[in-house]
């Protein structure tokens, strides 16, 4: 079941060296995302796709589902890549492998 999700994410968590957690994160964790055409960030309740607990270093599918939606209607697409965050430190990278919310996909022109 996909619940409330905006989309689903491959996730990559940064090892501890990299700059990344030093403890595991819990599925139902909420780091900011920030994506490159805005400066603006929104915290998005990550949900893990078949597991409890992602370690520094590992990779996880999860549904993202984002606070505030509104300033993000037409701008993300399959394969845009995002930061998530504590704060201003970056610990790791995701990319949108399916969105769920349709309010959010860029519109394509028509043909």
């Amino acid at each position: 079941m996909i619940d409330n999700a905006d989309f689903i994410a491959e996730l990559k968590y940064k090892t501890t060296e990299q700059g990344g957690r030093r403890t595991p994160a819990i599925s139902g964790y909420r780091p900011q995302l920030k994506f490159d055409f805005t400066e603006i960030q929104t915290s998005g309740k990550q949900s893990f796709i078949g597991i409890d607990i992602v370690n520094p270093g590992e990779t996880v599918l999860a549904k993202i589902t984002m606070s505030s939606t509104i300033l993000y209607e037409n701008k993300l697409d399959v394969g845009t890549e995002f930061e998530f965050r504590e704060g201003s430190i970056i610990i790791g990278i995701g990319k949108i492998t399916n969105i769920i919310n349709k309010s959010l996909k860029i519109k394509k022109a028509s043909t």
